[in-house]
């Protein structure tokens, strides 16, 4: 696929480009804790938005997008949103600049072999492709870390998507065999040891698509914000729902709303599983891990309710199977996909296994991917020009 956008681009702007792989994500556990100040824990994947660009000696950004046959061209000086997919860059240009940063106008070619609709963050994608191709392109010597911020910002403002930080940050800071333990309150991060050579990280897509999912999300947060305002009145201390303990939330279990109380309970404790996941893979122990994958899922079902049939279906197809160390669901919730960690020698079986399941019990085919942990956005060499 390399080969066929540096194609694309000389047919279209006759001159030789630099080629952006820019990895989407998947978060291994630590799910709607972002935004109650927790900890997630993120990874990018082999699975690529393509960028390849080139400056032109103009103040016109010109960008062709693959997956709409689209060529759309907006001044490097252009302060307003448009429509469409053209944001996630326009966004990323507005900031460089904003920020001082020398941006001149440039050509661009994208295409992606990201699966669509699977949650593995392809927004990220193009705008870790955009900032980090940009300050390759231009020299820039911008961090890392400050260009999440900057898709971020993008996203929120351009998009209008008011996202966490967590798919930029994976998509920008990811390392092979590694898993990003990020702070969400203080953006602070370390990695975790991910080197299973015999196992791959496989997602099973539900194929459902919920309209639940946004307006749920906003209500789960409100519940949450709910539990810390009851929380505050005895413990002013109190932030976030990272501060809270089983214990202190325990006092007020007579006198909070079950349901406040169920998801209070559910962040809590995911938090506390992300720790102890963590000290598993420093010892090596991915069957523990694996455990508090499905703690992680029996606790998105019951006391989040953010699961679905399917999905629950699915994550119990896995729990008697030995090739399978850990499943869950992954992402906001009410449809998607779930990741599991499985054997990459039975991958074949297992994904044989599970669609002949699901196909029978739902008349449909989920898709199943698999994907290994990768670096963050970089640039292509000669090795990946033959990638696929």
């Amino acid at each position: 696929m390399i080969n066929q956008v540096k194609e694309k681009f000389t047919s279209l702007f006759h001159k030789e480009p630099i080629i952006i792989l820019s990895p989407g994500r998947v978060n291994l556990i630590g799910e709607h804790t972002d935004y109650n100040d927790g900890f997630v824990l993120p990874a990018a994947i082999d699975k690529h938005v393509i960028v390849a660009l080139a400056a032109n000696g103009t103040d016109q950004c010109n960008i062709y997008a693959s997956a709409f046959d689209e060529l759309i061209s907006f001044p490097v000086e252009n302060e307003r949103p448009a429509r469409g997919w053209i944001n996630y860059i326009m966004g990323v240009v507005f900031y460089l600049k904003q920020k001082g940063h020398p941006v001149k106008g440039f050509d661009a070619v994208l295409d992606s072999n990201l699966p669509v609709g699977a949650g593995l963050s392809s927004s990220a994608a193009v705008e870790g492709a955009a900032g980090y191709g940009l300050s390759r392109l231009f020299n820039l010597h911008i961090e890392r870390k400050e260009l999440a911020k900057i898709g971020q910002m993008s996203e929120h403002n351009f998009v209008g998507v008011m996202c966490g930080i967590m798919d930029q940050f994976a998509n920008l800071l990811g390392k092979k065999d590694q898993l990003i333990r990020l702070d969400c309150r203080d953006l602070s991060y370390t990695y975790s040891p991910f080197h299973f050579p015999e196992y791959k990280i496989v997602l099973c897509n539900s194929m459902v698509h919920h309209s639940l999912a946004s307006s749920e999300y906003n209500v789960r947060r409100q519940q949450c914000e709910e539990g810390v305002a009851l929380i505050k009145k005895q413990f002013p201390e109190v932030k976030n729902l990272r501060d809270v303990t089983e214990e202190v939330l325990n006092r007020f279990k007579d006198s909070m709303d079950e349901k406040i109380y169920r998801r209070c309970h559910y962040v809590i404790n995911e938090n506390d599983r992300l720790l102890k996941g963590c000290v598993y893979l420093e010892n090596n122990d991915l069957n523990g891990f694996g455990k508090m994958m499905y703690k992680t899922h029996d606790g998105l079902s019951k006391d989040y309710e953010v699961s679905c049939d399917e999905l629950d279906f699915l994550v119990s197809l896995t729990k008697d199977r030995e090739e399978v160390a850990g499943s869950r669901m992954m992402g906001g919730g009410f449809g998607g996909c779930t990741i599991n960690i499985v054997k990459s020698d039975q991958l074949d079986s297992f994904s044989y296994f599970i669609k002949k399941k699901y196909e029978e019990r739902y008349s449909k085919t989920p898709e199943i991917y698999v994907t290994s942990i990768e670096d963050g956005v970089k640039v292509a060499n000669h090795e990946s020009m033959s990638f696929r």
